[in-house]
């Protein structure tokens, strides 16, 4: 079950200041990019800073920009429970399909994963199949990844390997424009010097800093008066202990229980005057929204005065729903992936649903395909992978003829991943193309899936309708005979009839172990072509790039100080301008090379705004190990330009 988002949380509801600018500005990126900027987003901080707030305005403006997109909310213990029910019915695999398929996907209070052995491999395996899927993750929690109790060594890589970033306590200014905004929004007026008065008092969060306005508002209230400065001192406790027993402030605990009776009997008012069938459809909305299900039907009806026959649409609704189910369930037995389809989930598309659930009958479901994020023409080219890039590019003008298979190796972060889907796009484009490109993990797991449904026959012939097979990862073959078999005589079919084979591995086929030897004989017959750590060409191409995308003029200056870096993977690059660019974000100035050079290389200045004790928003990213010490932490460090840690995994 998930929670729907609250209105109320907006970017245009949030108070921006020094302490969440670099956290907000990130938000802003990945709801206006989902899957291209930031991914994973990972935002933390202590406990009332705007976390949940934070990741419900990145689904507002999402949706408000794309509203297609699937976009769904919940918590972590949200997550844990539908995991867990969804097995105990035997539907597991439906489960995991359900949150593939989801296009920004928003998991708060992530800390709770701590002693969660299998919740955690769920959410590894979900966050790599989101990302390959060039869809949006975006997780927060009250602490960074390398701090979350018992948490796997992969996952705090893979959850540190976009962006984290954290939350402070927000400084004096941020906590007054905070208490005018919600007095605005209330509609309530105070003396001059009020909210000042209340801004000077050090709360522990901003829920704190609220609790005080809402005992300001009840008192004010209450005793139909306008309070002052001093008044305020007094009623939250804040006057000298020699005042305080001179002249004694007005019982704290008499107000807030008037201020409890006085909501009560609002609530009871409001309840009365909301027509019964408002309460019915709300709760429709409420019932199916939690179960995954789109509710536009049912929310047009709450846009109307008084619509007719509010039952009946309510029942034809639910009847849409149950008929999406049986569909979902039916093409669960013959296709697990076709089954994750959104189509499933929107009752207005239930002629959609039927015609797709046809096509999955009639065996013509094609296999997975390629992510539309990874074109050829968005990949940077340089002698470091000249051969590669020109092997494939002649594996596109001449399928199955030319180099088949064709083997790209390399380490980890090189681009592999980014060549093989290129490479799927383009063969996708030719006529009565069915590219089959997905990880060989995925590929393994839907053999299990067929074998376990007794489908083992119908997977196999789905596969060979394949006009091309791209596995990524061939390396996790390691072990697996029934793969491995399955695999062999894919290949010979797929190879007789000329139909293109791709695949990526760490290193070269005749290394890798675990791999039988009449599949690492077929690899190494066509073209192994290996990818080397990016020269300076392909690193200019990738930094214009990326700094285009940050909004940041790629003046020839920084990008020529950045490309004579030395970064052994593009991922590390990627690492490295998130972290100039953070600091420029941070500091509100202009991104150079002067600046790129003072971070990366010597100290910025003191930032002398740290002696108020507040602790200000950093950028965080993990190395591959993790990070332990609490000597390492970022808010321990001087400066934010300086609160980053390398390297991106």
């Amino acid at each position: 079950m998930t929670s729907a988002l609250n209105a109320k949380y907006t970017f245009d509801t949030f108070v921006v200041g020094a302490a969440n600018r670099l956290a907000v500005t990130a938000g802003r990126t990945v709801a206006e990019n989902p899957g291209s900027a930031y991914n994973p987003l990972f935002v933390y901080s202590g406990s009332g800073l705007g976390k949940t707030h934070l990741l419900m305005a990145i689904g507002d403006a999402a949706k408000k920009l794309a509203p297609a997109l699937n976009i769904e909310y919940l918590t972590l213990d949200e997550y844990v429970e539908a995991f867990h029910a969804s097995v105990a019915a035997g539907q597991g695999d439906a489960f995991r399909r359900r949150f593939q398929n989801v296009d920004v996907l928003l998991v708060d209070d992530v800390q709770f994963l701590t002693n969660r052995k299998e919740m955690q491999s769920e959410l590894l395996r979900l966050t790599e199949a989101l990302q390959v899927a060039g869809h949006q993750i975006v997780l927060t929690s009250d602490r960074p990844p390398p701090e979350i109790a018992d948490l796997d060594e992969r996952l705090i890589s893979r959850l540190s390997g976009g962006l984290v970033v954290d939350m402070g306590l927000p400084d004096y200014e941020t906590r007054v424009a905070i208490l005018r905004r919600k007095a605005e929004e209330r509609g309530v007026r105070f003396q001059p010097g009020v909210l000042e008065t209340v801004a000077q008092a050090e709360f522990g969060n901003v829920r704190e800093l609220m609790g005080a306005l809402n005992r300001l508002v009840a008192f004010q209230a209450v005793n139909d008066t306008s309070i002052n400065a001093e008044t305020v001192k007094q009623i939250l406790g804040l006057a000298p202990a020699a005042a305080a027993a001179a002249e004694p402030a007005p019982a704290p605990r008499a107000a807030g229980d008037e201020f409890g009776e006085f909501l009560a009997d609002v609530t009871v008012t409001v309840g009365k005057a909301v027509e019964a069938w408002r309460a019915r459809v709300g709760e429709a909305v409420l019932r199916w929204e939690g179960e995954g299900y789109r509710t536009q039907r049912l929310e047009a009806l709450l846009q109307q005065d008084a619509p007719a026959a509010v039952d009946e649409a309510i029942a034809g609704f639910a009847q849409d729903v149950e008929r999406l189910k049986e569909l979902e369930a039916e093409v669960a037995e013959l296709d697990p992936q076709a089954a994750g389809d959104s189509v499933f989930r929107d009752p207005e598309r239930l002629d959609d649903a039927e015609k797709a659930a046809a096509k999955v009958r009639d065996g013509a479901a094609p296999p997975p395909g390629p992510s539309a994020a990874f074109t050829l023409e968005s990949y940077a080219v340089g002698p470091s992978n000249q051969v590669a890039v020109s092997a494939a590019r002649a594996v596109v003008e001449h399928p199955g003829k030319k180099y088949n298979p064709l083997v790209l190796v390399g380490k980890s972060g090189l681009g592999k991943t980014h060549l093989l889907h290129a490479i799927g796009l383009e063969l996708a484009r030719g006529r009565r193309a069915v590219v089959a490109c997905l990880s060989t993990q995925a590929f393994i797991d839907e053999l299990i899936a067929a074998i376990d449904g007794n489908r083992v026959d119908w997977w196999r012939a789905r596969y060979r309708r394949a006009t091309a097979l791209l596995l990524d990862d061939i390396h996790l073959l390691a072990g697996k005979e029934r793969t491995q078999e399955e695999l062999f005589n894919l290949f010979n079919l797929l190879q007789d009839k000329d139909r293109q084979l791709v695949f990526t591995a760490p290193a070269h086929p005749n290394t890798l172990s675990g791999l039988e030897e009449r599949i690492v004989s077929r690899l190494e017959g066509g073209l192994v072509a290996e990818l080397k750590e990016p020269d300076r060409d392909v690193k200019r191409a990738v930094l214009e790039r990326m700094l285009v995308q940050q909004n940041v003029s790629p003046e020839p200056a920084l990008v020529d100080y950045l490309a004579d870096r030395p970064a052994d993977s593009v991922r590390a690059l990627v690492g490295v301008v998130q972290r100039v660019v953070g600091a420029a974000a941070a500091q509100d100035v202009p991104l150079t090379a002067g600046l790129a050079r003072e971070v990366l290389e010597g100290q910025a200045p003191r930032d002398t705004r740290r002696s108020s004790g507040f602790r200000t928003s950093g950028l965080v990213v993990s190395s591959l190990g993790g990070i332990k010490s609490r000597e390492k932490m970022v808010w321990d460090w001087i400066d934010v330009t300086d609160r980053v840690i390398e390297e991106l995994r």
